[in-house]
């Protein structure tokens, strides 16, 4: 009935734990972004300066409700991924089409910055770790992370899709190949599990953008003509039914905090 005033103040952790799902409907994300920011930017006529101020714009007030929880929440997590995929794909679209940066320079460039960002994040931190996101500081580096490895992840499919001429369905399966050996290196030879988890993120970008673009592309690129639109729709759906389920099953279980505060 009363709360205990000399009760330790608690931490949680804001970010979901890595199951199966996450992944799931990171990939459907990131497939998102890619189909997304072509339907706005091409389809409806938007042009990529504009759909980029937009979605940023709509970005950030997604990253304000999300920094306004102080534990995780699958909705408002989500919606900032979701958000968070297609800002990365326009701003490597933005680099490449306005104003010339080739493929080769955005992928070290972004790669670069991933990299500093890490470096800086474990310096204040001395952790990497996704596990012990509890501090807004923690949370600034983990979600410009984020962004970095959409872009990267954008710079790196398309190079390999389009400059090298691979083509969107063998893109995917070799970006797939490296996830599998990735996991592999975990489970079976104990490669360190923080280092296994940024890998695989990155490299789900170019996977799920590479899946997208061949479902959505016309037949005569390459793809199966399913159109932006049904693309984005058909996986919002799915991605919405599963946030809808991890949120319930999120309020069906207690949420053991990260750790008591002094």
């Amino acid at each position: 009935m009363f709360e205990d005033s000399n009760a330790s103040p608690v931490a949680y952790n804001r970010v979901p734990e890595v199951t199966i799902d996450f992944w799931l409907i990171k990939l459907m994300a990131v497939t998102v972004g890619e189909t997304a920011a072509d339907y706005l930017a091409v389809n409806l006529g938007w042009g990529l300066t504009a759909t980029s101020l937009i979605m940023t714009a709509v970005l950030l007030v997604a990253i304000a409700i999300q920094f306004s929880r102080k534990r995780y929440v699958p909705w408002s997590y989500w919606l900032a991924v979701v958000l968070i995929s297609v800002v990365g794909t326009l701003i490597t679209d933005n680099l490449v089409d306005n104003f010339g940066v080739t493929l080769e320079t955005t992928t070290i460039g972004f790669s670069i910055a991933l990299a500093a960002t890490f470096v800086i994040w474990f310096s204040f931190e001395r952790t990497l770790s996704i596990h012990t996101i509890f501090t807004t500081r923690r949370e600034i580096f983990y979600w410009l992370a984020i962004l970095f490895t959409f872009s990267l992840g954008t710079s790196a499919g398309d190079l390999v899709a389009e400059t090298f001429g691979l083509g969107y369905f063998a893109t995917g399966i070799g970006f797939g190949l490296v996830i599998v050996a990735i996991a592999l290196a975990y489970y079976v030879f104990r490669v360190n599990g923080i280092v296994c988890f940024w890998l695989a993120y990155i490299l789900t970008r170019p996977l799920g953008a590479s899946f997208g673009d061949l479902l959505s592309q016309p037949v005569e690129y390459g793809g199966l003509g399913f159109g932006t639109i049904v693309t984005s729709l058909m996986f919002l759906v799915a991605i919405a039914l599963i946030v809808a389920y991890m949120t319930f099953m999120n309020r069906e279980r207690s949420v053991e905090p990260m750790l008591e505060i002094d």
